[in-house]
C-alpha cells in the first residue's frame, strides 16, 4: 500500500526544461498535487545567470552530465561529447539560449508520420502562448508568456560585415526568422532578460513554487518504473535518504530528456527485449522504439584569422575582460551577454527545397577546444554550419542493469549521401560568404579547414574528423503509429497505463532548429491533453 505522503496526482520525473512547464501548467489550478523530481540541485550557481558562463557549465560536473557517444567510423572512432544539464531547468541552464521554432513543414511532417493534432497549425498557439517576445508586435509572435524572448543586443561591426557578406552572396536579410519566413542572416533570438539567461526554472518554476500543491524534491534520482500490471503507478528513487518510492494516483510523466528518458524506460523493462536481455533486464513490456530513432544536428566550425583585434579572443583576456566584467554588472550589456550565436544564417543548398537545409552560427571567436569553447589567443572568427534535417539517425541504449552507469549513446552521424552532401554543400557556402568584399578589413587567412580543402572529399574528411553535436538530441521515444512507436499522439506510452513521455524524446522526426523552443512548446502542449484527460 503506498503512503499516502509519498503520492501525488502526478510524478514529474526530470526537472529540466519540459518538467518545468508542467509543474507550473498542473499545478496552475490548485486542484491537483505535483510532484517534480530532480536528480541534480536547484540549479543555482554563478555562471548561470551570465550568459557567457556556458563555456564554464559545459565542463562543469554539477550542472552537466556530460555524456559521451560511442567511438564510430563514420566520425573517425572519435568520442564526441553530449553535454546534458543537471539541477532544475536541466539543459536551459547551460545551454546557448537560442530560440528557434523551426519551419511550419517540420510540424507538418509530424502530423503526416502520424501525429495527429501536431501539425504547424495545431502547436502555433503553444508557442504564442509561451513566448514573452519584445519585438515587432503583430503576426505569429506571442507577448506575455513566461519566456522572454529577444534579439541579440550586440552588434558588433564584424557581425554587421558578415550580414552584408550574405547579402551580397545573394542571401536575404531576416530579422526574425520565427516569423513568416526562416531564410535569411541577421542576429539571434535568445531567452534573456536585462541581460541575463532566463532558464526554464527562472521563468517556469519559480512562479509556481510558492503553490502548496507542488512538491519539488531535488537531489534525488529515479531508478526505475514501478507497475502494476499494465499501469505504471509510480517511481523507485535514490537520493540523501537511501532508497525511497513516490507514487502516482493520475500518472508518471517522464521528462529526463532525450537520453535519460529511454534509459528509465528500459531499466524498467519496457524496450526491446533482446536489448533488455542482453543488458540484464528482464523485459517487461517490449516496445521495439524505444532508444531508436536517436537524432542530433551534428556541425562543423570553420575558423578565419582575423585581421583586427575585434574579437572574443582578445576581449576576454587581461585588463579588456576587466572592463567587459565590470560593464556587465554596471549595465547588463557587453560581451558577457553572448551565448553561442551571435549572427544566424538559414540557406537553402540546393534548388527546390521547401525551406532551409543548413543553418549558421556565427560569432567573432574561434576555438582552440571547440568541444570545451577554449578561445585561440590571436584574433579570429567562427561559423558553425549545421545541417537542418539530417536523414541518419542512431541509437541510445543501456548496457547494465545500473542507473549509474551511461547508456551506450551512437549517433551514426553522416550515415546518408544526403547528409554528406548537405553539409559538403553548406561548408562551401560559408566560405563564399566569407569571401565577399563586405569581409575584406577582417578577413584573415582560414584556418580550417583551410585553403587547401577543396575537393568533396576533402571537406568530407574535415567533417568527419572535426565535426561535433550541437546538443539537439531528440526522437528516442518517438510519437507516433506503429511498431517502432513509444506514444502515441496523447503523449502516452502505447500499451500502459499512467505513463506519459513529454520531452525531445517524443518528436518523431527533428525540428530545423535548435530544440529548445520545440521542448517548451511540447511541454505546454503536453499539459493540455495531461488535464483534459483527468
Amino acid at each position: 500500500m503506498s503512503d499516502p505522503r509519498n503520492t501525488f496526482d502526478y510524478v514529474i520525473v526530470g526537472g529540466g526544461n519540459a518538467g518545468c512547464v508542467l509543474a507550473n501548467r498542473l499545478t496552475a489550478s490548485g486542484r491537483h498535487s505535483v510532484a517534480l523530481l530532480e536528480a541534480g540541485g536547484d540549479g543555482r550557481g554563478f555562471w548561470i545567470d551570465i550568459p557567457a558562463g556556458f563555456s564554464k557549465l559545459l565542463v562543469d560536473d554539477t550542472f552537466n552530465w556530460r555524456f559521451r557517444t560511442e567511438p564510430e567510423p563514420a566520425t573517425m572512432n572519435r568520442v564526441i561529447a553530449i553535454p546534458r544539464g543537471k539541477g532544475l531547468g536541466g539543459s536551459t541552464l547551460i545551454n546557448g539560449m537560442i530560440y528557434v521554432r523551426g519551419q511550419p513543414q517540420d510540424y507538418d511532417r509530424w502530423a503526416q508520420m502520424g501525429c495527429t493534432g501536431w501539425s504547424f497549425d495545431d502547436v502555433l498557439p503553444y508557442f504564442m502562448k509561451l513566448e514573452d517576445w519584445d519585438g515587432p508586435a503583430g503576426g505569429t509572435r506571442g507577448r506575455g508568456g513566461p519566456l522572454p524572448i529577444t534579439t541579440v543586443k550586440e552588434r558588433p561591426a564584424i557581425a554587421e560585415a558578415f550580414i552584408a557578406a550574405a547579402a551580397e552572396a545573394g542571401h536575404p536579410v531576416n530579422p526574425d526568422y520565427n516569423g513568416d519566413a526562416q531564410d535569411g542572416f541577421g542576429y539571434y533570438q535568445v531567452n534573456q532578460r536585462g541581460g541575463r539567461r532566463v532558464s526554464a526554472a527562472e521563468a517556469y518554476l519559480k512562479p509556481a513554487m510558492r503553490r502548496t500543491n507542488l512538491t519539488v524534491i531535488t537531489g534525488t534520482r529515479a531508478t526505475r518504473l514501478i507497475l502494476d500490471g499494465r499501469r505504471v503507478s509510480g517511481v523507485e528513487t535514490t537520493g540523501p535518504g537511501g532508497a525511497g518510492r513516490v507514487h502516482a494516483r493520475g500518472a508518471v510523466i517522464l521528462t529526463a530528456g532525450a537520453i535519460q528518458t529511454p534509459q528509465l524506460l528500459e531499466l524498467s523493462g519496457i524496450g526491446d527485449p533482446a536489448v533488455l536481455k542482453a543488458a540484464g533486464i528482464a523485459p517487461v513490456h517490449a516496445l521495439p522504439g524505444v532508444g531508436n530513432n536517436y537524432f542530433d544536428h551534428f556541425c562543423t566550425r570553420m575558423n578565419w584569422r582575423v585581421t583586427q583585434p575585434v574579437t572574443l579572443n582578445e576581449q576576454t583576456r587581461g585588463v579588456s575582460l576587466v572592463k567587459a566584467v565590470a560593464q556587465y554588472f554596471a549595465t547588463r550589456t557587453g560581451i558577457l551577454t553572448l551565448g553561442t550565436g551571435l549572427a544566424h544564417g538559414f540557406v537553402r543548398t540546393r534548388p527546390g527545397l521547401a525551406g532551409p537545409d543548413v543553418q549558421y552560427f556565427f560569432m567573432h571567436a574561434s576555438y582552440a577546444n571547440a568541444a570545451e569553447r577554449k578561445l585561440d589567443r590571436q584574433p579570429g572568427m567562427t561559423i558553425g554550419v549545421t545541417q537542418l534535417r539530417p536523414e541518419s539517425h542512431g541509437s541510445i541504449h543501456i548496457t547494465a542493469p545500473d542507473i549509474d552507469v551511461s547508456p551506450a549513446i551512437r549517433p551514426n552521424f553522416l550515415d546518408t549521401d544526403t547528409d554528406r552532401t548537405t553539409m559538403v554543400q553548406g561548408m562551401k557556402m560559408a566560405r563564399a560568404i566569407v569571401g565577399q568584399p563586405a569581409m575584406a578589413a577582417y578577413r584573415g587567412p582560414e584556418l580550417s579547414p583551410g585553403a587547401g580543402c577543396d575537393s568533396d572529399a576533402e571537406w568530407l574528411q574535415f567533417a568527419r574528423e572535426n565535426g561535433q553535436t550541437i546538443y539537439h538530441t531528440c526522437g528516442t521515444a518517438r510519437m507516433g503509429q506503429g511498431p517502432d512507436a513509444v506514444v502515441a499522439p496523447d503523449l502516452c506510452v502505447h500499451g500502459l497505463d499512467g505513463l506519459v513521455v513529454a520531452d525531445a524524446s517524443v518528436m518523431p522526426a527533428i525540428v530545423s532548429a535548435n530544440t529548445q523552443g520545440a521542448v517548451f512548446m511540447i511541454a505546454e502542449k503536453a499539459a493540455d491533453l495531461i488535464l483534459a484527460r483527468r
